[in-house]
């Protein structure tokens, strides 16, 4: 199978990149951590109008009718720019929930079909108009005003504000036991799309750092330690990017191979690079990199928010087990 990118792939991420820099750079961001919510929706009607919600809606219901693949390429670029909001959950409901695609619903969501828990932790609760349950039987859809939560006061990362809910009321069935299978597969495949535009993006600032940081007369990338972290840190790069191309690729293609083994390793290797990045760029950064005066922590506490969404590492760690032991 062949991962080169298309012209029009790489027109894709640069249109998106683009974006990104012009609308969610670290400043813009560091200005959204103090508004309610951390949530702009003026910011979210333009992610929609750049029709990355309803990019795989067939045109015929105002979408852009591309596949996986390329959707992993935007949420990669979303990924490197910590773009907040429920950007995956919406992206999935386009054409479900209405309003969606265009980003006058902004949809939230649960994961439900992992290992149980009695410990419910929701995100964006006072953002979302809709929140929709992912159960083995179905997916259902909750008002998020009938949910009587609290909020964490001091979330992990701070565009991810979370409330703890004791319980939830009962929700509506609004699709099947196989389109929530689908769900958790091509949603794993965006998180770990995110985390290899992390791995990416933490990449990147430590090695601009290294380059212009100074120490006993030198420039510090000048010396092997650093570089070798630096090389590192690329060789987890392009394991992500090849990992979480493959899911995508495979999502589109299924015959081509096992759809639940790519989308786990995507999980496992993208999630594995971008923690190893994101706290390697701090170490690059020295004393600096602890403070908040440099954003490599804001990197690093998505990375904790990516890995637990749509099943943890250790979870499509033991799949991937599984399925590996399955085929020896």
């Amino acid at each position: 199978m062949d991962f080169r990118l298309s012209e029009d792939q790489e027109a894709l991420k640069q249109g998106i990149r683009s974006f990104c820099e012009g609308r969610i750079s670290i400043d813009q961001l560091r200005e959204l951590e103090s508004k309610p919510g951390a949530f702009d929706r003026a910011l979210w009607g333009e992610i929609a109008e750049m029709g990355i919600f309803g990019l795989r809606l067939p045109e015929d219901r105002g979408g852009v009718e591309l596949n996986v693949a390329d959707a992993v390429l935007v949420f990669e670029e979303l990924g490197r720019a910590i773009a907040p909001g429920p950007l995956i959950w919406t992206h999935l409901a386009a054409g479900l929930v209405e309003g969606a695609d265009l980003g006058d619903t902004v949809v939230g969501g649960l994961d439900m079909t992992g290992p149980s828990t009695e410990l419910i932790m929701l995100e964006h609760l006072e953002s979302i108009d809709t929140l929709l349950l992912l159960k083995p039987d179905g997916i259902e859809r909750i008002d998020p005003k009938a949910i009587d939560a609290t909020p964490v006061e001091i979330p992990l990362d701070p565009f991810t504000p979370v409330h703890h809910a004791k319980s939830l009321p009962a929700g509506e069935r609004i699709a099947d036991a196989e389109t929530a299978k689908e769900w958790r597969l091509v949603g794993t495949a965006l998180a770990s799309a995110q985390l290899l535009g992390i791995a990416e993006s933490t990449l990147e600032a430590a090695t601009d750092y290294a380059k212009k940081r100074e120490q006993f007369g030198r420039i510090i990338g000048s010396f092997q330690a650093i570089k070798h972290i630096l090389a590192d840190c690329f060789v987890r790069q392009e394991a992500a990017r090849a990992a979480a191309y493959a899911a995508g690729a495979t999502l589109d293609y299924p015959e081509v191979g096992n759809v639940e083994r790519a989308v786990s390793a995507a999980k496992v290797v993208a999630g594995d690079a971008a923690m190893k990045n994101a706290r390697a760029s701090i170490q690059v950064h020295g004393g600096m990199g602890y403070t908040w005066e440099v954003p490599a922590h804001y990197f690093l506490k998505r990375v904790w928010v990516l890995e637990n969404v749509f099943g943890t590492i250790d979870e499509h760690s033991d799949q991937l087990a599984e399925l590996v032991g399955a085929t020896a």
